[in-house]
């Protein structure tokens, strides 16, 4: 096998991949055994000038290295990392090992302990996928929250509800990133995410992922109980011996034994943060952001970031990531960037609004939005509690559900910088999953954080333009950016709390889909590496 590098490739260009690749070998294309895309990136940095960067494997009927030595950018015989967990542990297992929470990080904890035999149970507070989608349209349209299961919680977690962004910036050192991508692939997402520089799914197929997956994980032997709630933890000399359980349809409660317990219940797990603080689990505060989502028209992004012309390709809506440091030293960024998609009402708990964006796989929609946040520390919130992080979010959600009388409250640009409600109307149609009302956001936050928002959208806009135009939407509160504290735990991943491993979003050990799959897996090594079947 031979990796050709950083080939570059106009849009313009009419000839096929094998063409391509056959004449940087030097080669006629008879001589290509296949071809296989390692990676594809855009560079549009020469635009309207376009061009596709690839790295391919080749193999060849004849790959003697002298025949090629002229030929740049190759790596020959490139490395492949697979990953395969293995069973090294001694300790036998009294109860099997339950996952808690359904997410990416929960998915593939339980899959990978599945398939080694251990035979999980997964259990989860919100409903199976379908009937979460159901309970969470009817969110939208009528504003009646099922506060155990809506965008937040549910099989697949926050996730489901979101782009599907799939880009992590985790190393992969093990082949743990590759095989969360080749395991979505496997049940149901397109085989592109597999080498796109920046891959999503779109929450209209990570549905069907998501199900594919959980009948996987059963048919190895796994259980998986939706609309339970964990609601205490039982211990004895500092060691989980057993889960209290609500289930939220019923009401009935019942206790199980375990002495094994991934948690992986996902940044906005709040009432299970305050659980783990009386039970003595360790945790601690951290920064994360917080801020509005800005709405463009998808056109202006597009022509911004592929110039005039781009009409003549087949290319997707066009994204931004953008990134500056204000004046008082507080760092302002755009956080999941959604082209063709839409703000979403992710409220989860009655009387606070949270917003965040989506996007279906076409990424079809009329406008472009991204979250546009600030950098908060412990600094910043209430108390010295190592929850106050949590009772921050809760009291901005809770002020934006007040100015937005119940509804996502939305404003121009114009009218957030210049501290105003003049009564204009909106330039263009918002693209908002939920009911939306006029407001004055630019009372949201302290002065400091509003004017360091607003310094930073006048920053993009010098960067993309019209990314400050006054009619530009923004609606908020953006508040679950990252999980507000971390659960300790050790290098053998396990809390102070004997038998409890803290793991994914939530605990404060990713950022994203691919990344909580990954710490999903990595947990699941942990305690195969010290527990046998």
């Amino acid at each position: 096998m031979i990796r050709i590098t950083n080939l570059k490739v106009s849009l313009k260009e009419n000839r096929s991949l094998n063409e391509i690749a056959a004449r940087a070998l030097g080669v006629v294309v008879e001589e290509i055994l296949s071809l296989e895309i390692v990676k594809r990136s855009l560079d549009a940095r020469k635009k309207p000038e376009l061009f596709y960067v690839y790295t391919l494997d080749a193999s060849l009927k004849d790959e003697r290295r002298e025949r090629l030595k002229k030929v740049k950018n190759l790596v020959f015989n490139p490395e492949r990392k697979c990953y395969d967990m293995a069973v090294t542990g001694c300790e036998e297992l009294t109860d099997r090992p339950v996952i808690i929470g359904s997410g990416p990080a929960g998915l593939f904890a339980a899959l990978a302990l599945a398939k080694a035999g251990f035979k999980p149970c997964m259990l989860e507070q919100g409903s199976r996928v379908d009937e979460r989608i159901e309970q969470v349209d009817n969110f939208w349209q009528t504003g009646e929250l099922n506060p155990y299961s809506n965008v937040q919680f549910g099989e697949g977690g926050a996730g489901t509800f979101s782009d599907g962004k799939l880009n992590t910036l985790v190393k992969d050192k093990t082949g743990m990133g590759r095989f969360v991508l080749e395991t979505f692939v496997r049940f149901g997402a397109p085989p592109a995410i597999l080498y796109e520089q920046k891959p999503h799914i779109g929450t209209d197929i990570l549905v069907t992922v998501v199900k594919n997956m959980r009948e996987e994980i059963k048919r190895l032997g796994a259980e998986v109980r939706f609309d339970t709630k964990v609601t205490g933890f039982i211990q004895k000399e500092q060691s989980l011996t057993g889960l209290k359980l609500l289930h939220v349809k019923t009401g009935k409660t019942q206790t199980l034994p375990c002495t094994i317990a991934v948690l992986a219940t996902g940044h906005s797990a709040r009432e299970t943060f305050y659980t783990l603080k009386e039970e003595g689990v360790k945790m601690s505060p951290k920064a994360f952001a917080v801020g509005l989502r800005i709405e463009h028209p998808q056109e202006l992004i597009n022509l911004s970031q592929y110039g005039r012309g781009y009409e003549q390709y087949a290319l997707p809506a066009a994204n931004y990531k953008l990134a500056t440091t204000a004046k008082n030293g507080r760092g302002i960024y755009s956080f999941c960037m959604c082209p063709g998609g839409y703000v979403v009402n992710a409220s989860s708990e009655e009387g606070k609004i949270a917003v965040n964006g989506m996007s279906y796989a076409a990424r079809d929609g009329k406008n472009a939005n991204g979250a546009i946040v600030v950098t908060v520390t412990p600094e910043d919130f209430p108390g010295n509690d190592v929850l106050a992080g949590v009772e921050y979010q809760r009291q901005l959600e809770a002020k934006a559900f007040s100015l937005g009388k119940g509804s996502v409250p939305i404003q121009t640009y114009e009218n957030f910088k210049n501290n105003q409600m003049n009564g204009e109307s909106i330039g263009f149609l918002p693209q908002i999953k939920g009911a939306y009302k006029e407001a004055p956001l630019h009372e949201l936050f302290s002065k400091e954080i509003k004017e360091t928002l607003t310094e930073g959208i006048e920053a993009f806009g010098r960067k993309i333009k019209g990314f400050d135009d006054p009619r530009a939407i923004l609606s908020g509160v953006e508040s679950r950016t990252s999980s507000p504290v971390r659960i300790e735990r050790n290098e053998e991943g396990i809390s102070n709390l004997a038998g409890l491993y803290p793991c994914g979003e939530g605990a404060g050990y990713a950022g994203g889909i691919t990344s909580a799959g990954m710490d999903g897996l990595r947990v699941a090594s942990f305690i195969a590496s010290r527990y046998r079947i």
